[in-house]
């Protein structure tokens, strides 16, 4: 099926707002369109300011790279680089990063979840890298392999989710070294969604593209062409590439998969305790990670990743979901549309229970998100305490959020039909428009219909013994994942994708894949 004919195909599902899946009302699966004009937490001005800093601080004091093979890219490509410390000439690293692409398509398994990244498309992501879980059944545990699984069923089944972030919970029941085939193998047969792999290394990046081959029938220079996989990678602010990082970001762009370089930075911990200085750090280890892409492979796809907060100063501990949280998600739009790059921004809360504190925060981050045009929006459901848990009760109150938010960026229908000016007329002054065929016509239909909310009176709320929202989902997150259905794969793939797994696992033994071995 052509580029095309599936980009109209995702139009024509976007137009049937509402459908129903498993008796709970939920949106369509595919893209939202930002009908909003991005907002500017800076002017003109202070956006050139942040972008002239960002390059004095790569050419004066430049940023620590470990790793041989990254130091003699940079070093080749007319760098300095003194003690593994590289500092790029601005009109290097423009001309760089302008090798990349403005948006670009990632393929899934089921070309009816493939996502175009970039322009005004915003996609939410799942929860990901916690390395504790929590429900209200059975608590607060280590994270564990069938948890793990649980949060992909769910991922799977609510459309507000298009795709999974690295790992939705760190599987600690399993070997450090080979989870990632776990882990990665349950991404693939479990969902048909777009994920992201775990890029600790070249050999776990590479171990995730093999797999995706399988899984699509392909082989892997094929997925060049038609990138599939990507994976995030956190520059280790302040101001440091370790070679793990680097190592993965280069084997994924030298197979022609997409990579989100997002640096880590907490003001007043990681980088100064200003936006304005956060700002200028973020963007200056962004860019040096981007410019590392294009000199692997020009062309290969990448996204700005901002990852902005404060900390606690009185405890040291990260607050996400903050008015300077949600400055960071706008300002980093601006400079992701500033570079033609798409944009990478997150959804987090520093709550320890999902609670008012906890959906207050991730409204914050989420409209900050969405108004500085995110495009790939992580952690949009099941972020806790600061990313420390994934919340079975908290994925299904994000996704709440999420469909609300979907509804409000609908575009309004303004018509003569719709504004109904005959019903007015039908039920004159002092009435009331609950029967009026108007009304009726469009019952169930003008509005998302919530999964969450009771609409009984207090009184009969207070009978019925009625339970609150995290109550509720509760029974939610329960019955869709009695009722999950793993999506179709064929025989075979998934038999090759078990092989290669096993085989994997007993060249590894007890040993960690090696960071520089490049397919």
């Amino acid at each position: 099926m052509s580029t095309e004919r599936r980009r109209r195909r995702r139009r024509r599902r976007r137009d049937d707002t509402l459908v129903t899946t498993r008796s709970l009302p939920q949106i369509a699966f595919g893209a939202l369109r930002n009908r909003f004009a991005p907002i500017a937490a800076l002017d003109e001005e202070q956006l050139e300011l942040i972008h002239e800093a960002s390059l004095e601080l790569l050419e004066e004091q430049g940023i620590e790279v470990l790793g041989s093979e990254p130091l003699r890219l940079f070093r080749e490509a007319g760098c300095t680089v003194e003690d593994g410390i590289v500092r790029l000439d601005r009109e290097l690293i423009m001309q760089l990063i302008s090798t990349a692409p403005a948006r670009f398509e990632l393929h899934a398994r089921n070309p009816e979840r493939s996502i175009e990244v970039g322009g005004d498309l915003i996609h939410f992501g799942l929860v990901s890298g916690p390395p504790n879980v929590h429900d209200r059944m059975r608590g607060r545990r280590p994270g564990n392999y069938a948890d793990y699984e649980t949060l992909i069923k769910l991922g799977q089944s609510f459309n507000a989710i298009s795709f999974f972030g690295n790992q939705a919970i760190a599987p600690t029941d399993l070997p450090a070294n080979t989870r990632h085939l776990d882990t990665t193998f349950a991404n693939l047969t479990l969902s048909d969604k777009v994920f992201l792999a775990t890029g600790i290394g070249a050999a776990r990046a590479a171990d995730a593209v093999s797999l995706c081959a399988i899984a699509r029938g392909l082989p892997v220079d094929a997925l060049a062409d038609s990138p599939s996989v990507l994976t995030n990678i956190n520059v280790n602010s302040p101001r440091k590439l370790d070679d793990a990082m680097a190592y993965g970001l280069m084997q994924m762009a030298k197979l022609g998969q997409a990579t989100v370089v997002t640096p880590f930075t907490l003001m007043g911990a990681m980088t100064p305790a200003t936006l304005a200085g956060a700002l200028v750090q973020q963007n200056a280890e962004a860019l040096l990670g981007i410019a590392l892409t294009q000199l692997v492979r020009p062309g290969a796809p990448v996204v700005y990743g901002g990852f902005t907060s404060n900390v606690d100063m009185r405890s040291g501990a990260p607050a996400f979901g903050t008015p300077e949280n949600s400055l960071a998600n706008i300002a980093g739009g601006q400079l992701a549309r500033r570079y033609n790059l798409p944009y990478r921004t997150s959804a987090c809360n520093a709550s320890n229970c999902v609670d008012a504190q906890a959906v207050y925060e991730t409204q914050m981050a989420l409209w900050g998100a969405v108004m500085g045009h995110g495009n790939l929006i992580y952690h949009a459901a099941g972020w806790l305490e600061g990313g420390l848990v994934a919340s079975f009760e908290k994925v299904v109150v994000d996704v709440e959020m999420l469909q609300h938010l979907h509804a409000a960026l609908q575009p309004i229908v303004v018509n003569r039909e719709e504004i109904g000016l005959d019903a007015m007329r039908e039920v004159g002054p002092g009435g009331h428009f609950f029967g009026a065929a108007h009304t009726m016509s469009r019952y169930k239909t003008a509005f998302y219909e919530p999964m969450l909310s009771d609409w009984q009176n207090h009184e009969n709320w207070q009978l019925a013994g009625a339970e609150d929202a995290t109550q509720r989902a509760t029974a939610i997150w329960q019955r869709m994942v009695n009722e999950f259905e793993a999506p179709p794969l064929d025989v075979a793939r998934r038999e090759a994708m078990q092989d290669y797994v096993a085989r994997r696992k007993a060249v590894l033994g007890t040993a960690e894949p090696e960071l520089e071995v490049f397919v």
